[in-house]
């Protein structure tokens, strides 16, 4: 039995969303006045993400209690298609969104903290935030994974779905420099236009494969669950089968052995009054 209620826990991350959220938004940043406003940025809108995803989930949890047991076919239709929601949101926006936005942050943060999260920023978003935007989503969406089976889409609209959101993210991107002359990200001005080609591609690509190892990732954890419970079930019936067949040749050594012991004096008088009792008048008197 889980410590904490998946439910439970889906509220509590829920609830740091919005907080993080609020936060974030109370800030004044120069970057927010400007066209686009916290709209521009992957970090923000993947916040969005994770906290309509989470509230889908609460949302879920919720119709789920209310229509048990009630019976009504159109509370259970709509229930399945919240459920098929959720597990479309995980698959294609929810996971493969938030471990890119950890990743590659934290990546070109590791190499140079210019080029993606100066210093100046350290002003105006205090640490605990930026671990809320760009660190606690991983653990949150392992943990949904983890409490939650989803049930992933078809292979080919799942990355039809990923490439759409990747290609729709870039466009943003360059429209934004377009309008202001000036990249969303600083490193975007560092390198030329056939290395942000490349990179733009290369985003891509990652967000397919992130999608990918979602995939395998959701199924992995959850074929391994069910190959365990076979096992145990297995083990079980492997233990009941050899403590049944212990008993049996227990037994028969037990029988074996109590017919080749030698037997006591008392039983011996027992078994020759036994034969006496047994014989006849005329059989006793031959044998006197």
């Amino acid at each position: 039995m889980a410590l904490v209620p998946c439910q439970v826990l889906r509220m509590a991350i829920l609830l740091s969303y919005c907080s993080i959220l609020c936060n974030y938004k109370a800030i004044e940043m120069p970057s927010h006045q400007t066209y686009g406003g916290s709209w521009k940025f992957l970090t923000f809108i993947d916040l969005v993400i994770q906290a309509v995803f989470f509230g889908i989930c609460v949302l879920t949890d919720l119709s789920s209690l209310l229509t048990r047991g009630s019976g009504n076919q159109e509370q259970e239709r709509q229930l399945k298609k919240l459920i098929s929601l959720r597990d479309w949101m995980l698959a294609v926006l929810a996971f493969p969104v938030g471990v890119f936005v950890v990743a590659v942050f934290w990546i070109i943060y590791a190499y140079d903290r210019e080029m993606i999260y100066p210093k100046l920023l350290d002003n105006f978003i205090p640490g605990w935030l930026n671990h809320g935007m760009h660190t606690t989503v991983l653990p949150f969406i392992l943990i949904e994974m983890r409490t939650s089976h989803h049930q992933y889409p078809s292979r080919s609209s799942g990355l039809t779905a990923i490439c759409t959101f990747s290609v729709g993210y870039i466009l943003w991107v360059c429209w934004v420099h377009h309008v202001t002359g000036m990249w969303v990200y600083p490193f975007l001005e560092h390198i030329g236009p056939g290395a942000r080609i490349i990179f733009f591609g290369s985003t891509t690509i990652l967000m397919n494969f992130l999608y990918l190892l979602g995939e395998v990732l959701n199924s992995y954890i959850w074929d391994t669950q069910k190959s365990c419970a076979f096992g145990s079930a297995a083990i079980w019936q492997y233990e009941s089968l050899k403590s049944r067949v212990q008993s049996y040749f227990d037994g028969i050594k037990a029988d074996w052995l109590d017919s080749i012991r030698p037997q006591k004096e008392g039983d011996f008088r027992k078994e020759i009054n036994k034969r006496w009792n047994n014989l006849s008048d005329g059989q006793r008197t031959q044998v006197s």
